[in-house]
């Protein structure tokens, strides 16, 4: 089955998986987390409520209750999960994918996320190998409204946000259920209403024509900030006064005003593909950064290892400590409005700031497709070790080789059939030339 990923369950529906499979999965899930019950919520995809059903009768068949949160965002789930002292739950969306998508987000304690390594391999074996043998003491199936529990949370966060023009696009994701209850009438909204068949765009803001509706909103009518989720509202983005797209890991950046305000040591996680800005701005204010590989399914239990306070990813997905070291797309875009609020007060634009953690070109993550992925990494970083000495090697997820002037990663995708590569330089010209060396080394192993 092609659905199985690095860190989660996730295709095309009905062509990768089927409910057969998510029936499957229900029925040998509770056996991988010993849950005698189990936490379910879904998005509003069209295929969301058929994958309901069949993977609830499995759990159940199993002989374990399923406990229904029914609509919901990601972050709700992983709230409640840790909240609630549940040992295994799962979210039914694909996240930014387009609408003929689905999968499965699978948690245990702590909200500590299942990737593949992590178990979901396990349950791939036995449903190839083993036979289903329904319990003959079925589970239940009880419903749990969470909503105005996790508002009267979210609502801690909520601050002054003073006059900053806030314009907000929802992207038709769950985003929508809860946005405007959390940040007040103030913001102006686009694409509020969930719906699963995204009308107006995909929900995945890292494609700059999902963001042009909003750019273009905020550019025209003298907003402060856009701010942008994905399907699911794990992820935001944002754009400036001007409507120009922010990268998101420079938001990690940002937030450190919002953490590291009296220049506390703390630890803060950034994922491979990270700007050198980051840790070269957070620094000075008693940020300790640390790097590690990319996805939640390694990023949650690592932030927890280091004790950090807060973390974040060049895809926009932000975690905190707070937030039992899970990613919230609301809660990041609450704290990071509170930042900008008070750099506004003190005449700064939300660009103003952005020039100043920013000091390289960046060539944004370039996708290749190629098949034998092993071979064409080591060439590329054979040739830049051979070239000149890195100051740094990280070997973890692809690698990422580190130098006075420049940095490069390049790693293979985890969830789609691609290589990756992506790196910084102080000057334009010096990262055209890296550009082209790699795109020469790849050249004969592209499909």
């Amino acid at each position: 089955m092609k659905a199985f990923k690095a860190y989660d369950i996730r295709g095309v529906f009905d062509r990768d998986w089927n409910a057969d499979d998510a029936y499957k999965i229900g029925y040998f899930l509770p056996r991988l987390l010993k849950a005698s019950e189990v936490l379910v919520g879904r998005d509003i995809r069209v295929s969301s409520d058929e994958i309901f059903e069949a993977l609830s009768k499995g759990i159940s068949d199993a002989g374990s209750d399923v406990v229904d949160l029914g609509l919901c965002t990601t972050p709700m789930v992983y709230w409640a999960t840790a909240r609630g002292a549940y040992v295994a739950s799962v979210q039914i969306t694909a996240s930014h994918n387009p609408k003929e998508y689905n999968g499965l987000k699978v948690s245990t304690s702590n909200a500590m996320p299942i990737g593949y390594e992590a178990g979901l391999n396990k349950i791939q074996q036995w449903m190839l190998s083993e036979e289903i043998n329904p319990s003959s003491e079925k589970g239940k199936i009880r419903e749990l409204d969470i909503k105005s529990d996790y508002l009267d949370y979210m609502a801690n966060y909520r601050t002054d946000l003073g006059d900053l023009r806030i314009a907000i696009d929802s992207s038709n994701g769950m985003a929508g259920m809860l946005i405007q209850d959390i940040m007040g009438d103030e913001p102006d909204y686009i694409n509020i209403e969930p719906d699963g068949t995204f009308p107006n765009h995909d929900p995945n803001p890292l494609e700059i024509k999902n963001v042009r509706q909003l750019s273009s909103m905020v550019a025209e009518a003298d907003y402060d900030l856009g701010i942008i989720f994905d399907g699911d509202a794990d992820r935001v983005m944002f754009v400036d006064e001007n409507g120009k797209f922010i990268s998101p890991d420079l938001m990690i950046a940002v937030l450190g005003h919002y953490f590291l305000p009296d220049g506390s040591h703390e630890r803060v996680l950034q994922d491979i593909r990270s700007s050198r800005s980051i840790s070269e701005y957070l620094s000075p204010m008693g940020a300790e950064v640390h790097t590690w590989r990319v996805g939640r399914a390694f990023a949650t239990p690592h932030l927890r290892k280091i004790d950090g306070l807060f973390g974040g990813e060049l895809a926009g997905h932000y975690y905190f400590k707070d937030f039992y070291y899970s990613d919230s797309g609301i809660l990041a875009a609450l704290l990071i409005s509170t930042v900008l609020a008070d750099q506004k007060r003190q005449g700064i634009k939300v660009s103003q700031l952005i020039a100043k953690i920013s000091r390289y070109k960046c060539s944004g993550e370039l996708n290749y497709t190629i098949e034998d992925k092993s071979t064409a990494i080591q060439k590329v970083i054979s040739y830049f070790k051979e070239k000149e000495e890195p100051e740094s090697i990280m070997d973890f997820d692809g690698y990422r080789l580190d130098y006075k002037d420049y940095w490069l990663n390049i790693r293979p995708s985890n969830t789609e059939p691609y290589l990756r590569f992506i790196a910084e330089a102080r000057t334009q010209e010096k990262l055209d030339d890296l550009i082209r060396k790699v795109e020469e080394i790849l050249r004969p192993y592209l499909s």
